[in-house]
């Protein structure tokens, strides 16, 4: 690698759908690093195999981070340089990956982020919504809380975009829709990239009466005009 400083740790995004939304350059970097650590190896193995690449892969995920992290700050001050992958998209972003950087920040290691493949930039740009300002909610609470994030966001004028799983996508809808109201603008992104990709548009109402009729399935984005 040619960076001008050495780096301890690569965060690279990977394609949501399309295998060829990978950078020359993230090619570069995992062909180089010590060790890859993968959201799940199955799936970045896959990704790795279609790349024709071989490095080492080491779990890294939601429910062993905690454990992990400071091992794993250890080897990058012994020298070995690391390359984080979530299953798809940008590491960090509603993904594993924020824990680690921080705790290299703090140690005084230098991270890199990859520019690259992440949900929210094309379905914010495919809605038509405004998207001069806008926040990023990512998942909402499964339970307790969730009403309570909803209604904090009523008042909220910029664009807002969520991330969201099929089975609760209905919920969700009627969920904004309530705190909303029934004609605020939205659209609901699925399968980005994929050769299935959907963008619906339309009101809240229109919106859960489309998915009253159609199935639902992939990966969901939702993007909700401000007040």
């Amino acid at each position: 690698m040619s960076d001008d400083k050495h780096i301890h740790l690569y965060l690279i995004p990977t394609p949501i759908g399309n295998l060829r939304d990978i950078t020359l350059r993230a090619i570069d970097v995992l062909k180089s690093v010590d060790v890859i650590l993968a959201e799940d190896t199955r799936t970045t193995g896959r990704l790795l195999k279609h790349l024709e690449i071989q490095r080492p892969l080491q779990s890294y995920h939601i429910f062993n981070e905690h454990k992990t992290v400071e091992k794993l700050i250890e080897r990058m001050e012994r020298g070995e340089v690391m390359a984080m992958c979530s299953d798809a998209g940008t590491p960090a972003i509603s993904d594993p990956g924020f824990l680690l950087v921080r705790a290299a920040r703090d140690a005084g290691l230098e991270v890199n982020c990859l520019p690259g493949a992440t949900a929210f930039v094309p379905a914010l740009v495919n809605s038509g919504l405004p998207n001069d300002r806008f926040t990023f909610e990512g998942f909402l609470p499964h339970k307790k809380g969730r009403k309570t994030r909803i209604e904090s966001l009523m008042e909220e004028e910029r664009t807002m975009i969520f991330y969201e799983s099929p089975h609760r996508l209905m919920k969700t809808l009627v969920q904004f829709s309530e705190a909303f109201g029934s004609e605020r603008m939205a659209c609901v992104s699925r399968e980005l990239t994929k050769i299935y990709e959907e963008n619906v548009r339309g009101t809240l109402s229109e919106l859960i009466a489309y998915y009253e009729e159609n199935t639902i399935k992939g990966e969901i984005v939702i993007v909700v005009q401000g007040k």
